[in-house]
């Protein structure tokens, strides 16, 4: 790891020339290398290099290194990464991390009703979206800052805020929701996504959102400020183009899959590697192995989500149960050891069939006995 000198001068370095420079980097690690990273995109260089002049001593650098040292998980969705060193930071000014990181967990954990569509505003500020209600959006400052009619929540570009701002809306199993950024960005939300993003894009800073799950992109061309999404390890970056990108917690890929226009696919774990993607492609970056496989797919079978389609092609039943489970709210648990690993291909809509009229569909391809209590399924 690198001393305190050494990671100054890096941050000024990237503050002056607006560039990552790798040879600069050559006495970091990788921790230190994404954390730097993080406070450029999250605009807290200015903030960070006065308050390591101000109060940097080697005591409260050590106190940053514990935070990013090699026992870190490396599966950590990127906006918590931004949210724990923007923290840690503050706390070296103001002698508050302790609170800060309490605040840092209660805003991962908080959830009024886990079967609604909530909207954290703020650290402790949250909504409750009913999905067919019509609602205005106030910010901390009592200001409006979105609005909200059906399923569709709207940011406009004509806000008075003028930094970055960040709003996080989660989606429970069961539904689907969409969001219009200020910039005309439409995002259509799968179940069981959190997807955090500016209130309000800023000037001149890249368009960058944050994603936990499965979301569709149509976005809004500008060729002056790429439209970037996280999702934990990987980046897609695009100036306007329609894709899908799943990043489920629980999968073991993440898959970007391209619809229209152009993506850059990048990690990392390679960062210096990137995929283009070209219209009907699909790229897998794996979790495990660190690699990206690049092929050839029908789009429609990994977007038709969005109208309530649920398509299955040449898909093992384990990987079939998962998705029936955040589509349906329901858990399943199969006892069918033989079942686990058929490859069935099927399609289905969740608007048209219940998940009972699906088992007895698949049932027919494949046989085997359940039963439904409540919410859970067992397979036998």
């Amino acid at each position: 790891m690198a001393n305190i000198e050494q990671f100054k001068k890096v941050l000024k370095l990237v503050q002056q020339t607006g560039r990552i420079d790798q040879e600069a980097f050559k006495h970091l690690t990788k921790e230190e290398i994404e954390l730097i990273k993080d406070l450029n995109s999250s605009g807290l260089l200015d903030e960070s290099i006065e308050l390591l002049d101000v109060n940097g001593t080697e005591d409260e650098w050590t106190v940053i290194k514990n935070k990013i040292n090699p026992h870190v998980p490396k599966a950590i969705p990127l906006w918590k990464t931004v949210v724990r060193y923007a923290a840690i930071f503050v706390g070296l000014a103001i002698s508050t991390l302790f609170l800060l990181e309490r605040n840092e967990t209660t805003f991962e954990t908080v959830q009024p009703d886990p079967e609604a569509i909530t909207l954290r505003t703020g650290e402790n500020a949250i909504e409750v979206i009913e999905e067919k209600g019509n609602q205005k959006i106030v910010g901390s400052n009592g200001k409006v800052i979105a609005n909200q009619k059906g399923n569709v929540l709207s940011y406009s570009a004509d806000s008075e805020i003028e930094e970055l701002v960040y709003s996080e809306v989660q989606i429970p199993y069961g539904k689907i929701f969409n969001v219009l950024l200020s910039d005309g960005t439409l995002v259509h939300l799968n179940s069981g996504t959190k997807f955090k993003y500016p209130i309000k894009f800023i000037k001149g800073q890249n368009r960058e959102v944050f994603i936990e799950g499965e979301a569709y992109f149509k976005v809004a061309k500008d060729t002056e400020h790429p439209f970037i999404v996280n999702a934990d390890e990987v980046a897609v970056k695009v100036l306007g183009t329609e894709f899908n990108l799943s990043s489920y917690p629980d999968e073991k890929n993440i898959t970007t899959v391209l619809v229209e226009g152009s993506v850059n696919m990048t990690n990392t774990y390679t960062p210096d590697q990137s995929t283009i993607l070209k219209p009907g492609h699909r790229a897998r970056w794996g979790k495990t192995y660190h690699t990206t496989l690049l092929d050839e797919v029908d789009t429609e079978t990994f977007t038709g989500w969005i109208t309530g389609e649920v398509v299955f092609r040449n898909t093992p039943f384990h990987l079939m149960a998962k998705k029936l489970e955040r589509r349906y709210n329901v858990s399943i648990e199969n006892r069918n050891k033989s079942l686990n690993s058929k490859v069935l291909n099927a399609s289905f809509n969740v608007n048209v069939e219940s998940i009972d009229d699906i088992l007895q569909s698949l049932n027919q391809l494949q046989p085997f006995t359940y039963h439904i209590s409540n919410n859970k399924i067992t397979i036998e």
